[in-house]
C-alpha cells in the first residue's frame, strides 16, 4: 500500500470513528453541526476540491460534482428539515471512498511508464581508439565505426561483424528458441546478448536506426493508438448528473412559480425545496459508485487468486469481448528451454552415444551442450577428452578415450565424408561420428508446455473464434508445434515489427465489437502487447518489459489460465449489468415518486443505501471464480 492509500485508510478510519462517536455524544445545534461537516471534510475534502476545480474548468458534470451535490444536499436536507441527523451525507462519501480504495489499492501495481523497456538500451557501446577500449554512448557511434562486444555483453548498433565467432542469444529480440551462431561477414542486429566469442562489428545504423530504438518507436506508436473503455460511471454521469441537479432545480422553483402566478394560491416554497432535496438524496447513485467499480475488483481480486493479474476494470471488460487469441511461441506455448527430446543410435548404444556427446561438447558454454550434458546426466570426467576443435558452422572434433568423435550438424558430416541419416523429427540434429563410422544423431528441441493443447481446446469453449500463432522460429519448427496444438492460423521467421504488422492486419479483418488478445511473454512482445485490443504476458518467465506493456500477466506461465481469465471477466460483467439494470430501475422509480411527494426520506434511504448494499452483495460474488 502506497503513502496514497495509507493516507486514505486513516481518513476512512478517523472519519468512522467520529461518526460513531458523534452517535453517543449528547449535543445539538450548531455544536452537532460544526462536529458533524468536520467530519465530512475529512473524508470528501477531496472530492469537493476536484468537483470545484471540474466547475472551474467547465467540465461540470463528473462523478466528483455528482458526489458533491448528493452530499452537500443531504447536508442541506438535514439542516432544513431540523432533524440534526447528517449520517447520511457522510455515509455516502465514507462508502465512496472506501470504493475509491479498493480500486486504487487493486490497480496499485498497474502498469508503469513504459518507458521501463529502455532497459533494453545497451548503456554503452566499446569502439576501438589507438588500439584501446572506449565506452560511449551508443548515440554518438557513427556508421562504419568498428565496435567491439565481448561476452555477455548486448549488441548496441546493428552492423556487420568484421572478426571473430559466437553465439547470440537473440530470443528477446526475435522469439527464435535457438541461439544463433555468427562469424566474420554475417549481420548482426542491436539488442541481442552475445554469449561466447569476442565480436568486432563495422556498425552499419547510427542508434536512431537501429532495431532496439525501433522496438521503443513501436511501442510509443502502438501505445497511442491503444483503445481503451471509458469508466461507466463517468459516461453514466455527464447525462445523468445534469439531468437531475437541473430535474432537482425545476422542482424546487416550478410548481411554487406555477402555484402563485397561474393558481393564485399560496407558493408552498418549502414543500418543494424538502421535495428538491429529497429527490437529489434520491438521485445519489452510490449503488453504481461503488457497486460497478468493486464488482470489477471483485472479480480482478477473484482473478488474482487463481494466479492472474488484470491491471484495471478497462481490461476487464475489453477480456470479456474476445473473440481472438494470438500467441508468441517460445515461452508462451513452449517452456524456452532446450532438451534432448530424441536419441537416434546406429550401431552404440543410447547411452553410450549420449556420454561420447556430452564429453565432445564439455568446454563448450552453448546451451546446446548444457542440454547434451543434463541428458547424460552424471559427472563430466575431462581427462577423458583432448584435442577438441570447434569448427565454427558445423560442430565439434574432439578424442574421447583415444575415440575420434565428431558432434555436429550435417555439414559437418559432409566435411568428414561420413554417410549419415535425416532425422524426420522438427529441432536441432546433432549427428554423431565415431572413428569415421555414423553412429546416429540426436535430437534437441524446446518443449512444448503440458497444458498448451488443452489451452487452445478450453479457448474454443469459451467462444475464441480463432486462435494464431506468430514465431521467429523457422517455418518448419513453427508449423509442427502449431499441427500438434491444432491452432488455426501459423506465421514464422517474423522479426517484432513484423509481429506488429500481422496483429494489425488480423484487427483490420474483424468486427469493431469483437477483441483481439495477444498472449507473449519476451522484450520482443512489447509492441504487440501494447497494440492489440488486450494483451496478456506470462509473468513467472516473462521479461519485465512485456510484463509492463501487458494487461493481463499470468502469474504461473500457465497458457490454461487464458480461458479461465475470459471466464472471469464475463462473470464480472454480467454482474455488472445486473447492478446497473437493478440500481438505475429501483433509482427511477424512486425518482418519479419522489418528485411527486410519494417518497419520504425512507424511500430516498432505500433507493441510495438499500440499493447499494444489495448491489454489493451482487458485487461480491466476482470473487467467486476458482470453479470456473
Amino acid at each position: 500500500m502506497n503513502k496514497k492509500q495509507k493516507k486514505m485508510l486513516i481518513r476512512i478510519i478517523i472519519t468512522a470513528v467520529m461518526v460513531i462517536a458523534l452517535n453517543f455524544i449528547p449535543i445539538t445545534g450548531f455544536g452537532q453541526f460544526i462536529l458533524y461537516l468536520a467530519a465530512y471534510l475529512v473524508i470528501g475534502y477531496d472530492i469537493l476540491k476536484k468537483a470545484g476545480k471540474g466547475i472551474w474548468n467547465r467540465r461540470v458534470f463528473d462523478e466528483n460534482f455528482l458526489m458533491a451535490v448528493a452530499t452537500v444536499g443531504a447536508f442541506v436536507l438535514a439542516v432544513y428539515s431540523g432533524s440534526g441527523d447528517y449520517n447520511e451525507a457522510i455515509a455516502v462519501m465514507l462508502f465512496y471512498q472506501i470504493g475509491e480504495l479498493f480500486q486504487s489499492y487493486a490497480v496499485g501495481k498497474s502498469r508503469k511508464n513504459i518507458s521501463a523497456l529502455m532497459d533494453i538500451r545497451p548503456d554503452y557501446a566499446n569502439v576501438e581508439r589507438d588500439g584501446k577500449l572506449e565506452k560511449v554512448d551508443p548515440d554518438e557511434v557513427e556508421i562504419d565505426s568498428i565496435i567491439v562486444v565481448q561476452p555477455g555483453e548486448k549488441v548496441p548498433l546493428d552492423g556487420i561483424v568484421t572478426e571473430g565467432n559466437s553465439s547470440l542469444n537473440t530470443s528477446a529480440l526475435t522469439g527464435e528458441s535457438l541461439p544463433r551462431d555468427v562469424k566474420q561477414g554475417d549481420e548482426i542486429i542491436s539488442g541481442c546478448i552475445n554469449m561466447t566469442g569476442v565480436l568486432k562489428i563495422r556498425t552499419t545504423k547510427e542508434f536512431g536506426e537501429s532495431t532496439v530504438s525501433k522496438i521503443l518507436e513501436l511501442v510509443e506508436n502502438s501505445s497511442s493508438r491503444k483503445s481503451k473503455s471509458e469508466n461507466f460511471i463517468s459516461k453514466f454521469a455527464k447525462v445523468y448528473t445534469p439531468a437531475v441537479c437541473y430535474g432537482a432545480l425545476a422542482l424546487a422553483i416550478l410548481p411554487p412559480l406555477v402555484q402563485m402566478l397561474f393558481l393564485g394560491e399560496t407558493a408552498q416554497w418549502g414543500v418543494w425545496i424538502y421535495r428538491a432535496l429529497t429527490f437529489l438524496v434520491i438521485s445519489c447513485p452510490c449503488a453504481l459508485v461503488i457497486s460497478i467499480p468493486l464488482s470489477f475488483f471483485a472479480g480482478i481480486g477473484g482473478a488474482s487468486k487463481e494466479g492472474i493479474l488484470i491491471k484495471g476494470s478497462n481490461y476487464m471488460e475489453t477480456l470479456s469481448k474476445a473473440k481472438y487469441v494470438v500467441f508468441d511461441k517460445t515461452g508462451t506455448l513452449t517452456q524456452g528451454v532446450f532438451e534432448v527430446s530424441g536419441v537416434h543410435h546406429n550401431k552404440m548404444e543410447e547411452e553410450k552415444l549420449l556420454e561420447y556427446a556430452a564429453l565432445a561438447e564439455c568446454a563448450s558454454s552453448h546451451p546446446i551442450s548444457k542440454s547434451l550434458q543434463k541428458a547424460y546426466g552424471k559427472e563430466i570426467d575431462r581427462s577423458r577428452v583432448r584435442d577438441i576443435q570447434e569448427i565454427s558452422g558445423h560442430g565439434i572434433l574432439a578424442k574421447v578415450d583415444d575415440h575420434e568423435v565428431a558432434a555436429g550438424n550435417s555439414k559437418l558430416m559432409e566435411k568428414l565424408n561420413v554417410a549419415y541419416q535425416e532425422c524426420h523429427k522438427v529441432g536441432t540434429i546433432i549427428h554423431m561420428a565415431i572413428d569415421g563410422e555414423y553412429g546416429g544423431h540426436i535430437v534437441i528441441s524446446d518443449v512444448v508446455k503440458p497444458h498448451a493443447r488443452e489451452a487452445v481446446a478450453q479457448l474454443k469453449k469459451a467462444g475464441i473464434k480463432k486462435t494464431v500463432m506468430l514465431t521467429g522460429d523457422a517455418k518448419r519448427v513453427a508449423e509442427q508445434v502449431a499441427q500438434s496444438l491444432e491452432m488455426d492460423e501459423v506465421y514464422s521467421e517474423l522479426l517484432p515489427g513484423d509481429k506488429v504488422a500481422k496483429v494489425e492486419e488480423l484487427i483490420s479483418k474483424k468486427s469493431e465489437k469483437e477483441k483481439l488478445a495477444f498472449v507473449g511473454d519476451g522484450i520482443n512482445d512489447a509492441p504487440v502487447l501494447t497494440r492489440a485490443d488486450i494483451g496478456i504476458a506470462m509473468g513467472a518467465m516473462g521479461s519485465d518489459a512485456a510484463i509492463e506493456a501487458a494487461d493481463v500477466v499470468l502469474m504461473d506461465d500457465d497458457p490454461l489460465k487464458i480461458s479461465k481469465a475470459i471466464k472471469i471477466s464475463k462473470k464480472c460483467l454480467r454482474i455488472v449489468y445486473q447492478n446497473i439494470t437493478f440500481a438505475l430501475v429501483v433509482k427511477f422509480a424512486c425518482l418519479g415518486l419522489g418528485a411527486v411527494g410519494m417518497a419520504n426520506m425512507w424511500a430516498a434511504i432505500f433507493a441510495d443505501v438499500g440499493v447499494m448494499i444489495l448491489a454489493v452483495l451482487n458485487a461480491v460474488r466476482a470473487l467467486r471464480v476458482h470453479n470456473l
